[in-house]
C-alpha cells in the first residue's frame, strides 16, 4: 500500500466511525433517508435566536456597518487585542473561503438549485446565531497571564454554565467542543481548503495533477510562516487578503451576471420552485432543505462557535457591540458571495453540463465553478486560481488560529507549537487525499461543533437577551 493510499485510508477509517455517530435515519412522506441531525439543530437554533432576540439581524444591521466603519469608534474603550475591522475580517477570513466555491456548487450539484435558496435562509438567520455567540464570548473572556485573551465557547461552556449550577457538564461540554474543534481545524478548516483549492488550480497548471504533494509543501511553508507569529500577525495578514479576495471574486462574478443579466429571473425563479419542489430519491423539499443549510452552515460557521474564538479578542466597551459586528458575517459570506456563486454555475449550467459530469460525481466543487467562470471569458480561471489560493491560504490560517486556542484551552500555552506543526501536517495531507474523503470529513468535524457550543448558546442566550436590552438603553 503506498503513502497516498494510507492517507485515503485514514480518512475513511475516521469518516466511517463519525457517520454513525451524527447520521440518523429520518421517516419523510414514508420514505426512510439518512441525514446529519445537527443540521435541523442548527436550522431551530437559528429561528429561536432570531425570534428572541427581537430580529436583531433586521433591526440592527445598519448599526453594524456603522461599529466596523468607525463611526462609533469614540464609544470604544480600549479593552482588547485586534479592533472590530480586524476581528471581523480575521474570522471572514475563516468562513469566506472555498465553502462559497466549492460547497455551493456541491450543493447545487446534489440538491439542484433550490439549494440556493436555502443557503440563502441560513445566511439571514445565521446572523442572529452569530449574534448571540459572539457576544457571550465578550462577556466569558478572560485575560490570560501571557497577556492574550482566551475567549470562545470553552470558556462560556465552562464559565457559564458553572454558574447556572452545572460546573461539570460545564467542563465536560467545553472539553468536547475544545477537541472537535481541533478536529475541525484539521479537516475543514485545512485539508478541505488544500484540497478543493488544489482541484483549481490544476485547472490552469496540470502539471499539479500528478504531483499534488508539490502543492502541499508550498501551501504549509506559507502558512508555517504566518501561524507561528500568533494573532497579531494573523489579523495582519488576512485584513490584508480577505478585502482583496473578496474583491477579485465578486468582480469576476459580477461580469458573468451582467453578461447573462436578461435570464437572472429566470435563474431565481429556478431556484425557488426548486427549494420547493420534491426532488426523487432525495428526500424531497427536506433533502433538498438539509443540503442548503448543511452547505451553508459549513459556510458561515453560525453556531458552530469558532468565529467566537476571533471576536472574543476584539476590544469594546459594551459585548453586543462585537456581536453586532459578527451578524455582518454571515450576510457577507452566505446571501452575497454564495449567491453569486450559486447565479454563476446556474446561469452557465455548469452543473447539468455532461462534460463536468465528472467533477459533480466526485464533489470537486471548486473545479467545477472554475468551469463555469471560463464559459464567461477563457481566462477567468487563472483568475480564480489566485482567488482560491488566497480564499484557502486565509482560512487555514484563521481556523489554525481557532484550533491552537482550543489546544491551549486543554494543554497550556507553552504546547501550542505541536499544534502548530500538526496543522502543517494536515496542510500536505489534504494535498493528496480523494476530495469525496476530504470534503466528509470536514462536514463532520465543522458541523460537530454545534452540538456543545449550541447547547450552552441556548441555555446562556437569556443573559444575551439582558446585555442586549442594557445596550440599547445606553447606545442604540
Amino acid at each position: 500500500m503506498d503513502f497516498v493510499a494510507i492517507i485515503n485510508q485514514f480518512f475513511e477509517s475516521i469518516n466511517g466511525l463519525l457517520v454513525q455517530f451524527f447520521f440518523y435515519d429520518i421517516l419523510f412522506f414514508s420514505e426512510s433517508h439518512r441525514f446529519p441531525f445537527v443540521v435541523f439543530l442548527l436550522f431551530g437554533s437559528a429561528v429561536f435566536f432570531t425570534l428572541r432576540m427581537g430580529f436583531v439581524n433586521v433591526r440592527f444591521f445598519r448599526r453594524a456597518v456603522e461599529i466596523v466603519s468607525g463611526k462609533h469608534d469614540k464609544e470604544t474603550s480600549k479593552k482588547g487585542e485586534i479592533s472590530h475591522f480586524k476581528a471581523l475580517t480575521t474570522a471572514l477570513s475563516a468562513t469566506v473561503g472555498l465553502g462559497n466555491i466549492a460547497g455551493v456548487a456541491v450543493a447545487i450539484s446534489v440538491g439542484g438549485p433550490g439549494a440556493t435558496f436555502w443557503m440563502i435562509v441560513c445566511g439571514l438567520l445565521g446572523m442572529s446565531t452569530k449574534f448571540t455567540e459572539c457576544t457571550l464570548g465578550v462577556m466569558y473572556r478572560k485575560k490570560r497571564e501571557d497577556g492574550h485573551i482566551m475567549g470562545g465557547p470553552m470558556v462560556y461552556l465552562k464559565e457559564g454554565l458553572a454558574q447556572k449550577g452545572w460546573k461539570k457538564a460545564g467542563v465536560f461540554l467545553a472539553g468536547f467542543f475544545c477537541v472537535i474543534c481541533i478536529g475541525g481545524s484539521f479537516a475543514g478548516g485545512t485539508a478541505f481548503q488544500v484540497n478543493q483549492s488544489l482541484n483549481a488550480i490544476a485547472m490552469t497548471l496540470p502539471v499539479l495533477e500528478n504531483h499534488t504533494w508539490i502543492y502541499g509543501i508550498l501551501m504549509a511553508f506559507l502558512v508555517g510562516l504566518v501561524i507561528i507569529g500568533g494573532l497579531r500577525r494573523i489579523a495582519l495578514v488576512t485584513s490584508k487578503v480577505v478585502p482583496i479576495m473578496c474583491s477579485v471574486y465578486i468582480l469576476m462574478s459580477l461580469f458573468i451576471l451582467f453578461t447573462h443579466a436578461s435570464e437572472i429571473p429566470s435563474a431565481f425563479l429556478s431556484i425557488i420552485q426548486g427549494a420547493f419542489t420534491p426532488a426523487a430519491g432525495f428526500g424531497g423539499v427536506l433533502g433538498v432543505l438539509v443540503t442548503g443549510f448543511q452547505r451553508g452552515s459549513f459556510s458561515n460557521e453560525a453556531g458552530l462557535g469558532s468565529a467566537v474564538i476571533a471576536h472574543s479578542a476584539a476590544r469594546v466597551k459594551h459585548p453586543v457591540e462585537e456581536g453586532l459586528v459578527a451578524l455582518l458575517e454571515p450576510f457577507i459570506d452566505t446571501v452575497l458571495i454564495c449567491t453569486m456563486t450559486a447565479l454563476v454555475i446556474i446561469l452557465t449550467g455548469a452543473h447539468i453540463n455532461p462534460e463536468y459530469a465528472d467533477l459533480v460525481t466526485n464533489q470537486r466543487g471548486a473545479a467545477l465553478t472554475s468551469r463555469a467562470l471560463q464559459e464567461g471569458i477563457s481566462w477567468f480561471p487563472y483568475i480564480l486560481s489566485l482567488s482560491v489560493f488566497l480564499f484557502a491560504f486565509s482560512t487555514i490560517i484563521s481556523w489554525s488560529y481557532y484550533g491552537e486556542r482550543c489546544f491551549s484551552f486543554l494543554f497550556g500555552e507553552k504546547r501550542s507549537l505541536i499544534y502548530k506543526l500538526l496543522v502543517l501536517a494536515m496542510v500536505f495531507m489534504g494535498a493528496v487525499a480523494t476530495s469525496t474523503n476530504v470534503m466528509q470529513f470536514g462536514d463532520l468535524m465543522i458541523l460537530g461543533m454545534a452540538f456543545p457550543n449550541l447547547v450552552g448558546v441556548l441555555l446562556l442566550s437569556g443573559k444575551v437577551k439582558e446585555s442586549l436590552k442594557d445596550y440599547i438603553s445606553k447606545y442604540a
